[in-house]
């Protein structure tokens, strides 16, 4: 992963680097022995010149542009040949400043020891092929007053570096704050539940920290957009659905109302059940509210106890119904116990509900892979295939059911499923009835 701490600490650290380097070679250039006799006046391309004339016309002319180069540069100039004898006059530096130094200039010891600086070269011949060695004496004033007059060259030189440090700030600042404004579009559109799940695909296919934010809010947006839309899908079930009981209790006391003694005793029980029915149905849609809260740190499930519990309470409450099961060995799950007993509670209603007397309800259990696979099948008719996708929504019954129920059992199971990073998967069982199958990871849910 590019890290975007580390790109964001590498570029402080290469402007740094690229400053402090930038001003090391400067301040060396503008020192260098080589660029001051290359970019003097009083120095460049000397050599060439005095030896020209001097293969040409002489000692006495080659001095006298030596003569004429100091009176004007203030540059004293010895040339001595490959023998080491001297070519030209021996005279001192002209200094700029003609007065005496101060008596005690010794004793000050930011003072150079020569009031002049001495530079060299060696200079061929292209003509003769002769070697010349020429010294050159330049006083600091002049040197100091040159290097003043040249600093042309070296403020270029920051400046083309400063442009690149300010290219190379606008596009890092760039990189992380164009990613920070979508983001907080984002944000805006999610506070106004107008947010789209592919506005921030761009943006989460970076491999920095900013990628990894994006793709935890778009997780996070797209899960908030389904709870919103369940919650406001399951509003318009619940008020659909509650005004059917509420109206045949309206009914029936109006009926008691107008009703005598005799007939009235006979209304109770009808008012009492559909009173449960209410119940039963309100009690059925906060337990499918309560799975979309945080259930907490998931706990080991045993499976076989889970399953041989359920069998039991079965066994007590519908004697004449068998449920069988068969599940293998060595099975580990976590998650939610109650939950998952919930889920599995509801398919084996579901399953006794639709499958004819004296037929078997059946769990299997099996592991395939990472994933644990928890059937319930029964023997009954079936779904038709076109019906099969929406099972699980709240509320929804395939036609032609006439078995009591709500329509929340399959929904229930659905978000347990989910919640345990599963699905719940509906189909047909070849040799006829219905399966419902719950396909979990074994790896601990988060």
């Amino acid at each position: 992963m590019r890290s975007l701490f580390w790109r964001v600490l590498a570029a402080f650290w290469l402007a740094l680097v690229l400053v402090a380097g930038l001003s090391i070679l400067l301040g060396r250039a503008l020192n260098n022995d080589a660029l001051i006799i290359a970019r003097h006046p009083g120095m460049q391309d000397l050599a060439a010149r005095w030896t020209e004339r001097y293969e040409a016309q002489g000692a006495l002319a080659a001095q006298f542009l030596l003569d004429e180069n100091r009176r004007q540069y203030r540059v004293s100039v010895q040339v001595l040949d490959d023998a080491g004898r001297h070519l030209s006059s021996r005279d001192p530096i002209v200094r700029r400043d003609r007065s005496p130094p101060p008596p005690d200039s010794d004793n000050r010891p930011n003072l150079p020891r020569f009031p002049w600086r001495q530079l060299s070269q060696e200079y061929t011949s292209p003509k003769t092929g002769q070697s010349y060695f020429f010294i050159y004496r330049i006083a600091h004033g002049e040197l100091q007053d040159w290097r003043q007059d040249s600093l042309l060259w070296p403020l270029s030189a920051l400046f083309i570096a400063l442009v690149v440090l300010t290219l190379f700030s606008l596009l890092l600042t760039a990189s992380i704050t164009r990613p920070l404004n979508r983001l907080r579009r984002a944000v805006h559109d999610l506070g106004q539940t107008s947010y789209q799940q592919n506005s921030l695909a761009r943006l989460a296919d970076r491999h920095d920290e900013l990628g990894v934010l994006a793709r935890d809010f778009n997780r996070m947006g797209a899960r908030l957009q389904g709870l919103i839309g369940s919650q406001r899908q399951l509003l318009r079930d619940v008020s659909h659905e509650l005004r059917s009981p509420l109206a045949r209790l309206r009914i029936a006391l109006a009926l008691a109302e107008r009703a005598d003694a005799q007939e009235r005793a006979h209304l109770w029980p009808r008012l009492t059940q559909e009173c449960d029915r209410l119940e039963a149905l309100i009690g059925e849609i906060l337990a499918l509210a309560r799975l979309d809260a945080d259930p907490g740190a998931a706990h080991p499930i045993d499976l076989s106890e889970l399953v041989a519990r359920l069998r039991n309470d079965y066994a007590l409450s519908t004697p004449d119904r068998e449920i069988r099961s068969e599940l293998a060995p060595g099975l580990e799950l976590s998650g939610w116990p109650d939950m998952l007993e919930r889920a599995l509670d509801n398919l084996l209603r579901n399953a006794l509900r639709f499958s004819p007397a004296g037929q078997p309800v059946e769990i299997h259990a099996k592991r395939q892979g990472e994933h644990l696979l928890l059937s319930v099948r029964d023997h009954g008719p079936g779904v038709a295939e076109e019906h099969l996708a929406r099972l699980d929504e709240p509320f929804y019954r395939a036609p032609g059911q006439s078995a009591a129920g709500h329509g929340l059992g399959l929904a229930i199971a659905r978000r347990a499923a989910e919640r345990h990073n599963g699905r719940l998967i509906f189909a047909n069982h070849p040799d006829g009835g219905f399966v419902a199958t719950l396909d979990l990871p074994l790896t601990t849910p988060r």
